[in-house]
């Protein structure tokens, strides 16, 4: 499997995990830089920016989760 193809399947799953819980990040994918790179390394994933709803029902899920 090509790195690019584990990533974009590593964004599919998260981008699924985080509907499940009534989240979107507009910005989430690949970081497409980390591709054009010279260096031999695992691809980053970009989560990009949200609003400040969004990064609140975040904080709250990964609190539950946490057990906190």
């Amino acid at each position: 499997m090509h790195p690019h193809d584990d990533a974009a399947a590593c964004v599919d799953q998260l981008r699924a995990a985080l509907a499940a819980n009534g989240i979107t990040l507009p910005s989430l994918g690949t970081d497409l830089p980390t591709f054009a790179g010279a260096y031999n390394r695992a691809p980053l994933i970009a989560l990009g920016n949200c609003n400040e709803e969004t990064a609140r029902t975040l904080t709250a899920v990964l609190r539950k989760a946490a057990g906190q």
